[in-house]
């Protein structure tokens, strides 16, 4: 398989270059289609908060069970995930059939679109970066993925949505 690979260092590489992202990844472990990992397989919640900084500040974050850091694309409906290709190999999806929480407040949903059942949170579908470490958001911003944190307003559209509109990234992208 050493078209993926190819693919995912590539994709790594521009991200790189674009937004000066220190890509210590040179060949990622994520498979395109490879969901990651679930509560099941680490023995935790699916979704939990954590502490990160972000942007130069502390900040209360969405992690998965790995304590790796959530992201959503803002260009993502509530019902359908916009991130395929090169991009889902650079941000692959948060998948669970049966997602578990700790630390959180909204609503935690299962989407079943073209990765699976993707792992929603308030409608917004849920994304980790490969360059990232639990505890180190490296992707903040990047091609649209911003962190999501517990606050986060419903997406539109979404079973937890009264109506609202989309967030949007200003505030940081932080959903507030």
């Amino acid at each position: 398989m050493p078209r993926p690979k190819i693919i995912i260092a590539s994709t790594v590489v521009a991200l790189a270059a674009a937004g000066g992202i220190a890509a210590t990844v040179a060949t990622a472990s994520a498979s395109p289609g490879k969901p990651t990992a679930s509560a099941s397989q680490n023995g935790g919640s699916t979704v939990r908060t954590a502490q990160a900084q972000v942007a130069g500040k502390t900040e209360t974050i969405l992690v998965n069970a790995a304590g790796l850091p959530l992201y959503y694309y803002q260009p993502d409906t509530a019902a359908t995930s916009m991130v395929s290709g090169g991009l889902a190999a650079a941000w692959p999806p948060l998948t669970a059939a049966s997602p578990t929480a700790a630390g959180i407040s909204g609503q935690l949903t299962a989407v079943m679109d073209t990765h699976g059942s993707q792992v929603a949170y308030n409608g917004h579908l849920l994304y980790t970066f490969i360059t990232d470490k639990p505890g180190q958001v490296t992707g903040q911003g990047v091609q649209n993925f911003f962190v999501v944190t517990p606050g986060i307003a419903p997406l539109a559209g979404s079973a937890t949505s009264p109506g609202s509109a989309p967030a949007s990234p200003s505030g940081g992208g932080y959903g507030y």
